[in-house]
């Protein structure tokens, strides 16, 4: 055991090394820990910044005024008037993503309980902010309107009053999500890299005959392989949350990030043996990027990072509760979200060490299988 140890700590050792002079491995660390969480966190494309909206304003009316000054940074940009004519041609140019017309004696027949219509123009091409500003100047529009007619009719008081409280993140800032999510997917797809990378480094740089020579076992390489580049990740995702979620986006923690790490490593278990065996059906790194985007897109999609998982076929659920990711962000989430103890997320390091496990074993003998090929 004590020889095993030494083995596993010195080809470890080794892994750093190489690491250390693999200068686009680092790049690529340092790029997807820090500018790749900071922008994931402060552009989510279902968010609504800046949105350019125009207004013709036919009516030329208090409530029409009133309506005009209700749209301003950051959701929107400061309206601009337009005319009738000018609107067809600023939509067409992709000037506009909203065009909001307001008719002639809109508020007159407001006011005498006649119907009264207000035309919204959407750019639905822009997809990332059409169906949510809509959305929005509905609201507004609506919320305007009926404070004005407040003023001019008596209404009889609701007999409930809703009152919305928003859980776990109480301005309802995207940023929070974004960031730790980033995070929390950033973890798998480096550490699947960083594994499957090092062996195929080894294959084309002629090392692993070296390796096969020496005193040490299929396991004992794998395993230092496995230590080494969790380890790696660990450091560098700890940068980014204390760094750049904490520290730059100012997003708060609510739970142990001791207990998160460690769930971390427990995922890192099975992710880095993922990477070991994606990187012996691979013969190159090109073939190896290709499996990876096959791999992850599913992982990512499917786990419940950006999508309810309640949401889904119930075949893809039960599928997806065999890949370590889904347990891992039911994990991220509760720790990190709502500072839940190891009371309630003890399923998921159950899962992920059975998984871990599963996936060590069978990767130790694919790993076994393919190293002697090379030999």
């Amino acid at each position: 055991m004590k020889r095993f140890l030494t083995n596993i700590y010195r080809l470890g050792i080794k892994e750093l090394w190489s690491l250390w002079r693999d200068p686009t491995m680092l790049v690529l660390i340092i790029f997807t820990f820090t500018v790749s969480v900071y922008t994931a966190a402060t552009s989510l494309p279902d968010g609504l910044n800046k949105a350019t909206i125009a207004i013709v304003d036919e009516d030329r009316s208090p409530l029409s005024q009133r309506i005009i000054t209700s749209f301003y940074p950051p959701f929107f940009l400061e309206p601009v008037m337009i005319t009738l004519q000018e609107m067809d041609t600023g939509m067409d140019s992709g000037v506009y993503t909203f065009v909001l017309n307001i008719p002639p004696d809109f508020q007159k027949d407001l006011l005498a309980g006649k119907g009264a219509e207000i035309q919204l123009n959407v750019d639905a091409t822009r997809m990332s902010q059409a169906f949510t500003g809509s959305g929005y100047i509905q609201q507004i529009v609506q919320l305007e309107v009926s404070e004005f007619l407040s003023r001019y009719r008596s209404e009889a008081a609701p007999p409930a009053d809703l009152v919305v409280r928003a859980r776990f993140n109480p301005s309802l800032d995207e940023s929070w999500f974004g960031g730790l999510m980033q995070v929390i997917n950033q973890i798998t797809m480096v550490a699947i890299i960083l594994t499957g990378a090092a062996l195929i480094r080894e294959r084309e740089h002629g090392t692993i005959e070296h390796l096969l020579v020496m005193p040490v076992t299929p396991a004992e390489i794998m395993t230092a392989k496995v230590w080494s580049m969790g380890v790696v990740v660990l450091l560098a995702a700890a940068v980014s949350l204390y760094g750049v979620v904490q520290g730059i986006l100012g997003v708060p923690v609510e739970g142990s990030i001791a207990l998160f790490f460690a769930g971390a490593a427990l995922h890192l278990f099975a992710t880095t043996a993922m990477g070991i065996f994606m990187a012996t059906l691979a013969r190159s790194m090109p073939q190896f990027g290709l499996l990876i985007v096959l791999v992850m897109l599913p992982l990512q999609m499917l786990s419940g990072a950006t999508t309810p998982r309640e949401s889904m076929p119930v075949l893809v659920q039960d599928i997806m509760q065999l890949a370590p990711t889904t347990h891992f962000v039911q994990l991220g989430q509760a720790i990190l979200y709502r500072g839940a103890g190891f009371d309630v997320v003890w399923p998921q390091f159950l899962f992920l060490t059975l998984i871990g496990t599963a996936l060590f074993a069978f990767s130790l003998r694919r790993f076994r299988t393919a190293i002697m090929t090379m030999a």
